[in-house]
């Protein structure tokens, strides 16, 4: 039974550029004498069928990466082989190796899989003490590149070739006999000494490069690399570099340490990117070392610009100067360009730092002045250096704007400056109008504000902000919408003149922007932007876009309405209903019909978040007003929910006031009633014991008269009922003003016996056991009668 270190699996290459797997399978190798050839084999694990059979080409390019071996058979037809087992893979590339003459000789080389094989007491030898490098001779170059080339399938032999190459100057060695080939038109050698720099580069060693990329040796190894055998004639790159890359010093740099990190980092970016092959799909990272020798020469030179504080001063300078020629500011923008590049691989803090440094030396003012430039190559250069400086430290760009604001005495504000960049971009993609927008955006977002900051809180640059730049901002969208506004009805027109005035694409693009940031705007500082629609009554402009024939716009306008409603401000919602502003959104619902597309859903999902909300003045707004019209959408139940919704709050309404209403009668006149007879019965009881004595009038008499006062209260209590206030609306709910019938009444005399408490407070009683005086009496019996009879 096989071994399971032997099963791999065949990938193959499809049309799409796709890898493919094929089978799982178990290789094998086999040395047919008729071909002459050594083949590959691999045999289906699951019924042992031959999945592929590949003769091993020696005029075939082979890779391999750690456990994976790949070629190419043709243009577009290639396989892979992914080992299980190490060993196994290394055992199959020895044989490659063998075919395509690559290894010196058998007994120097060193067999993994035997190795494993072997028991513990095993005292073959080991690679470090067969292992040695060739004399540096024209007539050893060929044993030297099968050693480098072998010593690629070892980690460890990878190690000890770096060891063996750092002595005795063997690579200046090496390079010396390219001059020598060069000279001496010797190809062979030169193809050899091309394998040779390239395998060593292979080894991906930190010391290595140190050597390979000095001054004396970077031109060398560029030529080496120059005389690929693949190619017919060989490439000219030492040429491109000398001749054609022409290195600028914007500012003359006096360091020598700093110009010579910039063209070592050049040239190595240049071989790693140019002159090495592009990782394949299995080959994320295959020169790990060699990517970080690039990036710390690119963080050491970052670090020794800043530290150099004149030399950067003077940049920003040179960019301020009125005198500085328009290919001169180019340069330097350019240049200043790829420092901010260089500086994303320093760390958060040190980023930081550096564009704090940059800041105080005058790095703004310089933005400002090509910002507004009419290149639109400086001008896209100078918004990514602004972009990284907002990204980065976006509280130090809001308190220059700030400070702006009051320093300046032209009134032209840096921030202004942006927002028309953005609005007359002249590009057919509005490419640098987004760029501009996602930048603002940056600048608005409270989360990029630091509250706790000694010189800049949130509420400071928002208030700048609505105040000096926002009618600017808006300034398109107030003038394409400033002519279709309808006053007769006040709701928005919707067959104006105008009506296609919104299908020019760029300004339709435009006004999507802009929407984009009021939306952004209504949900992240709602007081500042509510304020400023609620006056310019925005909205309303906005709803004007309905009538755009491109829907892209029509969203943005429908998204802005949506986020307002979202709100849940009765404030808004007043507006909205009192402009009628659901109008337009039903008539773009019924013009789009029984299309199930995106507009069509965004209208059903504002009319439903309504709904789910039970947001009750927008739901009887809309059954009172739309019902008849949208009841025929019977294709989802968001309208006939809005209905349930709105009787449910009417069944509410109703239920409240049949409660309120015999209540409040109750503890009224209920009241009034039983207090109007206590006081009766009391008063007759002492106007009894008062005047008795002196009474002269007849029983029937005095019967009659308490007879007429009875008949008297009970006519003013009827009239007092028929007087009973009107119903009064208030949120929905009704409830009977009683203070104004207490007005009426002439509540406000205090001898008037007939005012009652409106409303039973506890501490009415509280207060009358505490001693305070009763309010004075007034007879209710004949008081002539008692006055004439003393």
């Amino acid at each position: 039974m096989v071994g399971n270190q032997r099963y791999v699996k065949v990938y193959t290459l499809k049309d799409e550029q796709q890898w493919v797997i094929l089978d799982t399978g178990y290789i094998s190798s086999t040395y047919e004498e008729g071909a002459q050839a050594m083949f590959l084999l691999v045999r289906s694990k699951s019924d042992d069928s031959l999945i592929l059979e590949s003769k091993i080409n020696p005029d075939m390019y082979y890779e391999k990466d750690g456990t994976l071996i790949f070629w190419f058979e043709a243009e577009n037809r290639g396989t892979a082989i992914h080992f299980q087992d190490t060993a196994i893979c290394h055992k199959v590339w020895k044989a490659i190796c063998q075919v395509h003459s690559k290894v010196p000789c058998v007994e120097t080389i060193h067999d993994i899989m035997d190795e494993s094989e072997a028991k513990e007491g095993d005292d073959s030898p080991k690679t470090s003490e067969l292992l040695d490098l060739p004399n540096c001779e024209l007539d050893k170059l060929g044993e030297i590149v099968d050693l480098v080339t072998l010593s690629l399938t070892s980690p460890m032999d990878k190690e000890l070739l770096a060891l063996l190459l750092e002595r005795e100057d063997y690579i200046q060695k090496l390079l010396q006999l390219f001059h020598t080939c060069e000279n001496l038109e010797y190809t062979e050698g030169l193809y050899h000494l091309h394998e040779i720099i390239k395998g060593i580069l292979f080894l991906d060693n930190t010391s290595l490069f140190e050597i390979l990329f000095s001054d004396e040796c970077i031109m060398d190894v560029v030529g080496c690399l120059e005389y690929d055998p693949a190619l017919a004639q060989p490439k000219r790159h030492r040429e491109f570099l000398t001749q054609n890359a022409h290195f600028r010093e914007v500012i003359p740099i006096t360091d020598s340490e700093i110009r010579q990190k910039i063209h070592q980092t050049y040239r190595v970016q240049y071989i790693h990117d140019i002159l090495l092959p592009i990782p394949s799909k299995f080959q994320d990272n295959i020169l790990p070392n060699l990517t970080s020798f690039i990036f710390f020469n690119k963080v050491e030179l970052v670090n020794m610009l800043q530290e150099d504080d004149e030399y950067l001063a003077e940049v920003f300078a040179q960019m301020r100067d009125e005198t500085t020629d328009d290919d001169k500011r180019r340069d330097l923008v350019f240049f200043l360009k790829e420092f901010c590049v260089f500086s994303h691989l320093l760390r958060s803090e040190s980023r930081c730092a550096l564009f704090t440094t940059l800041t105080e030396l005058g790095i703004l003012p310089a933005l400002k002045i090509v910002m507004g430039m009419d290149d639109l190559q400086i001008r896209l250069a100078a918004t990514d250096i602004l972009g990284d400086l907002v990204k980065y430290t976006p509280f130090i760009v809001q308190r220059f704007m700030m400070d702006e604001a009051q320093q300046s005495e032209d009134g032209k504000l840096f921030t202004n400056l942006i927002i028309e960049k953005m609005i007359c971009d002249t590009d057919s993609e509005l490419g640098g109008a987004v760029h501009l927008m996602r930048l603002l955006r940056a600048l608005l977002d409270p989360d990029n504000m630091l509250p706790t900051h000694r010189k800049c809180k949130r509420s400071e640059f928002l208030n700048f902000f609505y105040r000096h730049c926002i009618h600017n901002f808006t300034a398109p969208l107030l003038s394409a919408t400033s002519e279709d506004i309808c006053e007769e009805d006040n709701i928005v027109g919707s067959d104006k003149n105008n009506k296609n005035c919104f299908n020019n694409y760029q300004t339709a693009e435009l006004l999507a922007l802009i929407l984009e940031l009021l939306t952004f705007c209504v949900q992240r500082h709602t007081y500042y932007i509510k304020t400023y629609i609620l006056r310019k009554d925005l909205l309303r402009r906005v709803l004007i876009l309905l009538n755009s024939k491109h829907t892209f716009l029509v969203l943005c306008a429908l998204r802005f309405m949506r986020r307002m409603i979202g709100l849940k401000d009765e404030l808004c919602n007043f507006y909205i209903i009192e402009g009628n502003l659901f109008k337009p959104v039903v008539n773009a619902l019924l013009d789009n019909g029984t299309h199930y597309n995106m507009l069509n859903s965004a209208i059903i999902e504002l009319f439903e978040f309504i709904r789910e909300e039970n947001i009750t003045s927008l739901v009887a707004h809309i059954v009172e007003e739309f019902y008849e019209t949208l009841e025929s959408i019977e294709y989802v139940q968001t309208f006939k929910g809005l209905k349930i919704k709105y009787e449910e709050q009417k069944y509410r309404n109703n239920q409240l006031w049949k409660n309120l209403y015999p209540v409040q009668y109750s503890k009224i006149f209920c009241r009034g009633a039983s207090v109007l007879k206590h006081k009766e019965e009391k008063s007759f009881k002492e106007n009894i014991e008062e005047g008795t004595a002196g009474m002269s009038s007849s029983e029937s008499d005095f019967q009659d008269h308490c007879d007429k006062s009875v008949e008297t209260e009970k006519a003013k209590e009827n009239e007092d009922k028929a007087d009973l206030p009107p119903k009064t609306s208030l949120g929905g709910s009704e409830f009977t003003s009683f203070h104004s019938a207490s007005d009426a009444s002439g509540a406000g005399n205090p001898n008037d016996s007939s005012m009652v408490n409106l409303v039973d407070y506890s501490d009415d009683n509280k207060e009358d056991k505490e001693g305070d005086p009763p309010p004075r009496k007034k007879l209710h019996v004949a008081p002539k009668v008692l006055r004439e009879n003393p």
